[in-house]
């Protein structure tokens, strides 16, 4: 595992981006995996380009506040435990993976969006959407106005070669087992949690599966049963439900499960340092032992 000192100087990619979008490690085979299970982590991504640098009002630090750090790291071990993972590698704060693609903010713009790119939805209204205008203390990311062309680029370079991989990996799951679980990974800021679960007592994990639509309700059920045992204060869908990777992705009429998971950073991370702390080797170790018993459930409930 990397060394992880979130405070490192940031490493930086050319402009238009080079270098894969992304990593996949496989649990198995090409094309044969030994689970449906495939995990996401598309907001641990550590990249940050120097065009997107350049254009930047806020210190590095700031921007990375965005991340969900550690993430990846976090379910590293999934593949040795039959989980196929798929990690992102530029930054969250660059590309919005779990975005539409062009669901832009106009005003974020010198020149004009094509009609299908001036995207109105509340994620936009809130500074973030696919290309976020602030990171998640309210902060404005630019100091200038981007262009379309660099908007293109990131969606181009980034966006569309991870969902291409993501499709593959969940055809590849659909083919070998008759239907594909899609977990995606995330994390919340603590402040965030206590809406899950209350101001005494925050929660731990969101589960978010679009209120039903986007999975079997065996899937959430048997990640929650297995949460609380470990100990941990589990909610639904509050305040997150899921976002673009869940609702595209969750299609249990075609044979698509997807779930996500949001955990609560102050059990691993120091939010203003950025470093992990002493709850992440036992946190990592849980998803560990989460992994291990959802490979090895029975899903015959999920055949088609």
């Amino acid at each position: 595992m990397r060394a992880m000192n979130a405070l490192d100087p940031l490493p930086y990619a050319d402009s238009p981006p080079i270098g894969p979008a992304f990593e996949v490690r496989r649990a198995g085979p090409e094309g044969a995996p030994p689970t449906p299970l495939v995990f996401a982590s598309p907001h641990s991504g550590r990249l940050y380009p120097e065009e997107m640098m350049s254009a930047a009002a806020l210190d590095a630090v700031s921007i990375r506040r965005s991340e969900d750090a550690f993430v990846d790291d976090l379910i590293a071990e999934a593949p040795e435990l039959g989980a196929t993972v798929i990690t992102a590698n530029f930054a969250r704060a660059y590309i919005d993976l779990n975005r539409e693609p062009f669901e832009l903010d106009p005003q974020m713009f010198s020149d004009p969006l094509p009609e299908f790119a001036r995207a109105r939805t509340a994620r936009v209204a809130a500074g973030l959407g696919a290309i976020a205008r602030i990171v998640s203390e309210g902060q404005e990311i630019y100091r200038r106005k981007l262009t379309f062309a660099e908007a293109s680029r990131r969606i181009e370079g980034a966006h569309r070669p991870y969902h291409a991989a993501l499709a593959e990996l969940l055809d590849e799951a659909r083919s070998a087992h008759g239907f594909a679980i899609l977990v995606d990974w995330h994390s919340m800021p603590a402040a965030a949690a206590k809406a899950g679960g209350g101001r005494d007592r925050p929660c731990d994990i969101v589960l978010g599966d679009r209120f039903g639509a986007a999975c079997a309700g065996v899937l959430p059920t048997r990640v929650e049963r297995e949460l609380e045992a470990l100990g941990y204060r589990v909610t639904r869908n509050t305040p997150y439900a899921g976002g673009y990777t869940t609702e595209h992705y969750g299609q249990p009429h075609r044979r698509g499960h997807a779930l996500q998971i949001e955990i609560n950073r102050a059990l691993y991370l120091d939010e203003a340092t950025l470093a992990p702390t002493s709850g992440f080797e036992r946190l990592r170790e849980h998803i560990g032992q989460l992994t291990r018993a959802l490979a090895d459930a029975d899903w015959s409930a999920l055949k088609p």
